[in-house]
């Protein structure tokens, strides 16, 4: 899915972890790949990642073709770089498809912390709640929830009332984010003192202070 790379400035590929990074192992009998010996998980990051113009590095998963798909080494491959970033000089952004599966499917056991972002729509609400639901039954320390395309503070209540999880922050629903999209520039670069970004940017501040008191 390009949505982050465009949102960070990045030419979209879909390109993932190549298969000269990874090696054959079995595990239970069962076939699987990791990265190769010697590579480690922050030599991979730095080969293979593409560089935005802020400087955040942007490694993705490859795009999946056919009924099976063909990024099943990609897939493994990036679950042992999650794995092996060490927690001092790093921060992980994962960005997940929206929905009830992607989250609990293996690719959120990295975080500390779940962002589960909520509009006031009716399918929306649901899937937060649900998704609330499910972060009780893992390992993630902090679940929160982030109200988005807001027009008034009462979306924030209402996201908080049906989810049961506290909203951390809210971004206003903003024309410039489609302005941008319809343009092919991320929103940062097509207007930097639009609403969203203002808020996009207290809410990281927010984040990142918490973290650091926690």
């Amino acid at each position: 899915m390009p949505g982050l790379a465009f949102a960070l400035g990045i030419t979209h590929s879909d390109s993932g972890i190549p298969d000269a990074a990874l090696e054959e192992q079995v595990v239970d009998e069962r076939k699987t790949y990791r990265l190769r010996p010697g590579l480690t998980a922050e030599e991979a990051v730095q080969r293979y990642s593409a560089v935005g113009p802020d400087g955040v590095r942007f490694l993705q998963l490859g795009k999946a073709r056919g009924v099976r798909g063909e990024n099943a080494r990609s897939h493994q491959a990036f679950q042992h770089v999650v794995k092996g970033i060490p927690d001092a000089g790093w921060s992980i952004v994962g960005d997940l498809p929206g929905g009830t599966r992607q989250p609990f499917f293996g690719w959120g056991n990295f975080a500390r912390t779940l962002v589960i972002v909520v509009e006031r729509t009716p399918a929306s609400l649901l899937s937060g709640r649900r998704l609330a639901r499910l972060a009780g039954t893992g390992n993630i320390s902090r679940v929160v929830a982030v109200a988005n395309k807001t027009t008034g503070r009462h979306d924030a209540d209402l996201v908080e009332e049906r989810t049961g999880l506290p909203v951390i922050g809210a971004v206003p629903f903003d024309p410039s984010v489609s302005a941008g999209d319809r343009v092919g520039e991320a929103l940062l670069d097509h207007d930097s003192n639009a609403p969203a970004v203002t808020a996009v940017d207290d809410l990281v501040s927010r984040l990142l202070q918490e973290e650091e008191h926690a």
